[in-house]
């Protein structure tokens, strides 16, 4: 069965223009555009939400520090 699909030629009537050829393209942009951003909204949050944690308590302990020295 194998042997026939790739030995065997079929002729197919069918134009493709350059508007499938671009609407091929936009899909798969699309597609990695969407992983990459899923994984940005993924990963980006938690890191920006741990800086932020540790930047507020830096200032929190720098605060203590200084009502400490006074």
């Amino acid at each position: 069965m194998i042997n026939f699909l790739i030995f065997n030629t079929f002729q197919f009537f069918a134009y493709l223009g350059p508007g499938m050829g671009g609407g091929v393209i936009a899909a798969i942009f699309g597609i990695i555009a969407a992983f990459f951003l899923g994984l940005w909204g993924i990963l980006y949050y938690p890191i920006k939400r741990a800086f932020k944690n540790k930047r507020k308590k830096k200032n929190i302990l720098s605060k203590n520090a200084n009502q400490k020295g006074k």
